[in-house]
């Protein structure tokens, strides 16, 4: 037990109207709070630890106070260039005046959030709206509050309908699928999977091994299903060609496998198609969605399944309730800005403006990479998606050098992205992201409402910044922390 000699036993108070009002914060005075408030409240109560790499990428700096399109305005005023994209999740930009409409609307009219005893209007066309959109017969949809939870529901409904002589579970290597515990078994990442006691019914194989698949399948009869993210976000924007995605599923029908595609953050038209999966001409069995769903502005997610897997899996009164949707699951608004959202992606060609503004982006990256070969080893990516790839921080120093720190260089995986991330929002105005697993590449997810622009604009930082050599973008990263 924890030794706290300052906690002891209370008295319940007395229901005499005597119960009293803690000293908490209004929604205005939270509105209003400092920088130093809001780091003090921060480490007291949310994160020390993460708060130490805030501060070491400026990030800590940064009151965001109004949000719109694909900028940030923070305390002072300064317009920041969203190429983070909250992971993924802004599809259609920051407030988008459709989104915030619909939600009004729904407010104005007193409408029902929270109606589980009933059957919810909301909840049926979401799910009628998805069904409409995935291809073939993906059409039984599981509907959540985030990518976790689409995921979990997943693997469930796959693993049912597998059955319990086939309980084993393939995964690829540098996956990423969640953190809570039945998805955290099949995340590839000691980071977050720390010391917890997870299940074990699972096989690791490399991501884009069609030969590995094709050896476990064969020598295992106890496989049931197998996880993939179509596009590997968390493990670098790594991305397979797509005749290993006909073969995945060809493997799965010869093996009656059940394939699930993770599409939490790909999906929603990330890719330049609804699903990444789309790409390769292929359907998997199950696949899940969410992030971008919400609109950028509530959390929703869903899973959509075969209905010959879903009803194998939940398909009698009986065992219809054993994965029911939760409290929260496929509430009111929740739902509406998540059917406001599909609408607005397909009226606005956003789906066309991510396949369009991703080629361009790839092209200017690589113009860059073509320019500072030393400094940016490789471009990957699809639609909207896309990553880039640092060399180690060895290769890109002089030649005389570089044995020597070719000793440190996993130690000194990160450093270089986080030094350009942290100069990009200091001296360009520009927010990008970073990698769980290979930390030298830096995640580009910008709303699908980018414009060329905003393509020029991130690219024509990253090329003054890169520019300035190596050096002194080290000596500029460490004067900003000293000062």
């Amino acid at each position: 037990m924890l030794d706290r000699p300052d906690r002891v036993a209370l008295d319940a108070p007395k229901l005499d109207g005597s119960i009293r009002k803690p000293n908490l914060m209004t929604v205005e005075q939270a509105k209003e709070m400092s920088v130093a408030d809001m780091t003090s409240l921060f480490k007291d109560h949310l994160n020390p630890g993460q708060l130490h790499f805030m501060k070491l990428l400026g990030f800590n700096k940064i009151k965001v106070e109004t949000a719109e399109g694909m900028y940030y305005i923070d305390q002072n005023g300064r317009k920041i260039l969203d190429f983070f994209g909250g992971f993924g999740s802004l599809a259609l930009g920051h407030n988008h005046p459709r989104i915030i409409a619909a939600r009004k609307q729904f407010q104005d009219e007193n409408r029902h959030e929270i109606a589980i005893a009933f059957m919810s209007q909301y909840a049926a066309a979401l799910a009628k709206n998805l069904a409409e959109i995935a291809p073939g017969d993906l059409d039984m949809v599981f509907l959540g509050s985030s990518g976790s939870e689409a995921m979990e529901a997943a693997i469930k409904v796959a693993e049912r309908a597998a059955g319990p002589k086939r309980p084993r579970v393939v995964y690829a290597e540098n996956s990423f699928h969640g953190k809570t515990k039945g998805v955290l078994s099949i995340t590839d990442g000691p980071l977050y999977r720390g010391e917890f006691r997870l299940l074990d019914n699972n096989i690791k194989v490399p991501f884009g091994d069609i030969d590995a698949i094709r050896r476990a399948f064969e020598s295992d009869p106890t496989i049931g299903v197998i996880v993939l993210e179509t596009i590997q976000g968390g493990g670098g924007i790594n991305i397979a060609p797509p005749d290993f995605w006909q073969q995945v599923r060809a493997l799965c029908d010869r093996h009656g496998v059940i394939f699930v595609a993770d599409e939490v953050q790909c999906g929603v038209g990330r890719s330049g198609r609804f699903f990444a999966f789309e790409h390769a001409g292929i359907v998997p069995d199950v696949t899940a969605v969410a992030k971008s769903l919400g609109g950028g502005k509530t959390a929703v997610a869903a899973m959509i399944a075969r209905r010959e897997i879903y009803m194998k899996a939940y398909g009698t009164p009986k065992t219809a309730m054993i994965h029911a949707q939760a409290t929260f699951g496929g509430i009111g608004e929740a739902c509406i800005t998540a059917i406001e959202t599909l609408n607005v992606l397909y009226d606005e060609d956003l789906i066309e403006n991510a396949a369009i503004q991703g080629d361009y982006l790839v092209e200017r990256l690589n113009a860059l990479k073509d320019k500072y070969p030393k400094i940016i080893k490789e471009v990957r990516g699809q639609g909207l998606m896309v990553g880039l790839e640092f060399q180690d921080f060895s290769q890109t120093l002089p030649m005389v050098l570089r044995p020597v720190v070719a000793m440190l260089d996993d130690k000194l995986k990160g450093s270089l992205s986080g030094f350009i991330g942290a100069l990009l929002l200091r001296d360009y105005d520009t927010l990008v992201a970073f990698t769980e697993y290979n930390r030298n590449v830096i995640r580009l997810l910008p709303p699908l409402i980018c414009e060329r622009q905003h393509v020029d604009q991130l690219c024509d930082a990253l090329d003054d910044l890169l520019g300035r050599g190596i050096v002194r973008i080290v000596k500029d990263f460490v004067g900003s922390q000293m000062g």
